[in-house]
């Protein structure tokens, strides 16, 4: 028990920082985290270092409930007459040390839940907002950064964003274009599917001619037939993301090939 107790109560004290960490970040790995263990316990820290003070200066304004910090070091002590001491201490205020705990970890689930959603709404996690994009960025979701358009401004922002592949068909490169619906990942954080709509193909060797008009250009196409088509990327050779902006679209509504974009030249790179 003396040595049992004070991890339990090291640990109590941690968890929120643990929690509030892993709320925040936006992570596309959902197997294991992989961040040095030095970065981890770090950030638990610093996290702790704002949720505790805060949870202390309210229990002190709101309920006059002050930290006892001689209470605390005897249940950490290894000796067990002082740990039997705090934990009749404890007993007598047992109720409100139980409420200080529970509202601290809901705390640290919702609190970031808000922040994250936050710098999502307006954007502040770009990668030219400013001199605090390091600390709000989500570095380890690049591919939510390149297929869903979240490091144009608001008012630079994507209305479509299409994605072309090119697909290895009985031995015949096929090229399938479309309009990303969603995207999803594998536990190891590897871009797994895509989902498309209005998805097109043609041979790759059907290239377009010079000179060719649009009309000319779609009717290389052949649409697929279906309201969502799933792109696997483990199927893909090559992936190209084109963002299009409908007040940059052409008289005859046609996505010009002008719009902004960002090529993966190898989708499995």
């Amino acid at each position: 028990m003396n040595v049992a107790l004070p991890a339990l109560i090291v640990f109590l004290l941690l968890l929120p920082g643990f929690i509030a960490r892993s709320r925040f970040k936006r992570a596309e790995r959902i197997s294991l985290d992989y961040s040095p263990f030095g970065q981890i316990v770090t950030e638990a820290m610093l996290w702790n270092c704002v949720f505790h003070p805060l949870w202390l200066l309210a229990a002190a304004w709101l309920f006059g409930r002050t930290l006892q910090p001689l209470l605390l070091l005897e249940l950490l002590s290894s000796d067990a007459a002082s740990q039997a001491k705090a934990i009749q201490g404890i007993a007598l205020q047992f109720s409100w040390i139980c409420a200080y705990f529970l509202s601290l970890y809901a705390g640290a689930w919702i609190v970031p839940n808000g922040f994250r959603l936050m710098i999502t709404r307006y954007r502040l996690d770009r990668a030219n907002a400013g001199w605090y994009v390091p600390w709000l960025r989500f570095n380890q979701a690049p591919w939510y950064y390149l297929l869903t358009g979240a490091d144009f401004d608001e008012e630079q922002r994507p209305d479509l964003i299409s994605v072309s592949a090119i697909v290895n068909v009985a031995g015949q490169a096929v090229l399938f274009t479309g309009i990303l619906d969603n995207f999803f990942v594998d536990a190891n954080g590897s871009l797994d599917r895509l989902i498309l709509e209005k998805v097109m193909r043609r041979p790759l060797s059907a290239d377009k001619p010079d000179g060719a008009s649009i009309a000319e250009e779609l009717e290389r196409f052949y649409v697929v037939e279906g309201d969502y088509f799933v792109l696997r990327y483990s199927e893909a050779i090559t992936l190209n993301i084109e963002y299009i902006r409908m007040d940059r679209l052409g008289d005859d509504d046609v996505p010009e090939p002008a719009v902004d974009s960002l090529s993966e030249a190898d989708a499995h790179d």
